[in-house]
């Protein structure tokens, strides 16, 4: 496994994160193929003792349990500071609006009920996990500082936003002199390239890590075309961002077949390679302890300047799709598709 600095934080980071959305009580959330506590757990241990020491979850990953199994499974298996723990809070509820409940008040509770989740004092990277157009941008950049100089958060980062909010926010916070974001969570893979239009140079010039979800488009990036998973048939969320576009994305998909048979590596390895050539470390889903062998070996393989180029070549412009597709004033709140419990946000 290899390592970087988290941006310009001191966080030194594995080049694969665990993505922990697959993680939590089936029956608490919007995904019916998660993984109970048992198998998580097997999950989490066989990325630490393969080097992975950076982990991302959320409060709505399965109501809060994805943070519970994680935390409790972090505890046994590692000591805390060797490892990097992210987390992300959702924008205020229509209740907590109507109730008066401000930008600050709502993050403070939502830290304080993922530090329970996870049964820790702090985490080391606390996630916007969307822009909320109903709460003032500098009620949340304030309400995010004092999670830091309170010591509940050491760095603070944003995901599914656009470079303007990341560079208005940030530009804000600059001014009053409080914590910015160091990192970018964004959707991110090789058949969904979006982001190098304006999120990706404004990093790159601000110094700011990019650690994208999606990294394998549900799968889609490391199997052969027609090949399935329980994940791909079960979940609708991410048949919906992709299969518009599925026969433009095959071509792209069978040259990283190709690739993967030329070089006697997996899809996942060539996928995750191109992609590193981008990016910090892209958060990576597991079901299974072995899907994340691809993950880990990815970190070593060095593509050619041809091998990319390839890769690269057959993609066309996408329209957003998800929560992006979503990040607008006109009844956004109606709109999200995160849930806590079963009330959805």
């Amino acid at each position: 496994m290899k390592y970087t600095k988290l941006g310009r934080s001191d966080l030194t980071v594995s080049r694969t994160c665990m993505g922990c959305m697959g993680f939590g009580d089936a029956g608490q959330g919007q995904h019916a193929w998660t993984l109970d506590e048992e198998h998580s757990r097997q999950i989490i241990r066989y990325g630490l003792e393969n080097g992975i020491n950076f982990f991302d979850t959320a409060i709505a990953y399965q109501s809060g349990t994805s943070e519970q199994y994680v935390g409790r499974a972090l505890r046994d298996f590692a000591k805390r500071e060797d490892v990097v723990v992210a987390t992300k809070f959702l924008p205020r509820t229509p209740e907590e609006i109507a109730g008066g409940v401000t930008g600050q008040q709502h993050i403070e509770r939502m830290i304080n009920r993922s530090l329970e989740n996870l049964g820790m004092d702090y985490v080391d990277l606390y996630i916007c996990h969307m822009w909320d157009w109903q709460t003032p941008m500098e009620d949340i950049m304030e309400g995010l500082n004092r999670v830091v100089q309170a010591g509940k958060a050491r760095y603070i980062g944003i995901s599914n936003c656009f470079a303007w909010q990341l560079a208005k926010a940030n530009a804000f916070a600059k001014q009053e002199g409080f914590a910015q974001f160091i990192s970018v969570q964004g959707h991110y893979n090789l058949i969904f390239r979006e982001e190098e239009r304006e999120m990706v140079p404004c990093c790159q010039e601000e110094g700011i890590a990019l650690t994208p979800y999606s990294a394998l488009a549900a799968g889609r990036l490391s199997r052969k075309p027609g090949e399935t998973s329980q994940r791909l048939e079960k979940d609708a969320y991410a048949r919906f961002k992709y299969d518009a576009t599925a026969e433009q994305d095959g071509v792209i998909i069978g040259r990283v077949a190709e690739l993967a048979e030329k070089r006697g590596v997996s899809m996942t390895e060539i996928s995750l390679a191109w992609l590193l050539t981008k990016v910090a470390s892209p958060v990576v889903g597991a079901t299974k302890p072995h899907h994340l062998d691809g993950a880990v070996k990815a970190t070593e393989l060095e593509l050619t300047e041809e091998e990319i180029a390839y890769l690269e070549e057959p993609y066309v412009p996408h329209p957003l799709a998800g929560v992006m597709a979503q990040n607008k004033p006109a009844n956004s709140m109606e709109k999200h598709v995160w849930c806590v419990g079963n009330q959805k946000i």
